[in-house]
């Protein structure tokens, strides 16, 4: 399996909540490490993920915001949680690896953490105003 696989099936794991580290993850991250220019190689990966993640999110709650009919903004705003989750992975991701410091992006990982809150309720508001 190669490295960008692998990195892809443990983000769908949600690896990191809390303090709850995977095994995977304290592995890959530990890993890190020894790779003698992991900055540029991990980095430049982990940093498209968390590109990606971030534009889908503004994409889709743009859209959610001029759909047409409640199943469609359930749908839109699904995926925008989804990639809200994603995003703050890939920030906790960052930081656990050492490749950016939590105080550059401490502030932007709690709204994105605020963003995790409010998307899951508004979609849950959504289902039951249905």
């Amino acid at each position: 399996m190669v490295f960008a696989e692998w990195l892809g099936q443990l983000r769908h794991q949600a690896a990191y909540r809390g303090a709850v580290l995977l095994p995977q993850y304290q592995f890959f991250c530990r890993g890190l490490r020894f790779l003698p220019h992991r900055h540029v190689l991990v980095a430049r990966i982990i940093g498209r993920q968390f590109l990606r993640s971030g534009t889908y999110l503004a994409a889709n709650y743009r859209a959610a915001c001029r759909v047409r009919s409640a199943p469609d903004f359930i749908s839109k705003i699904s995926v925008v949680a989804e990639e809200a989750d994603e995003t703050l992975f890939w920030f906790e991701l960052l930081v656990e690896a050492e490749l950016i410091k939590v105080n550059l992006v401490r502030s932007l990982m709690k709204k994105c953490e605020e963003l995790l809150k409010i998307f899951p309720a508004s979609l849950a508001t959504a289902k039951r105003n249905r």
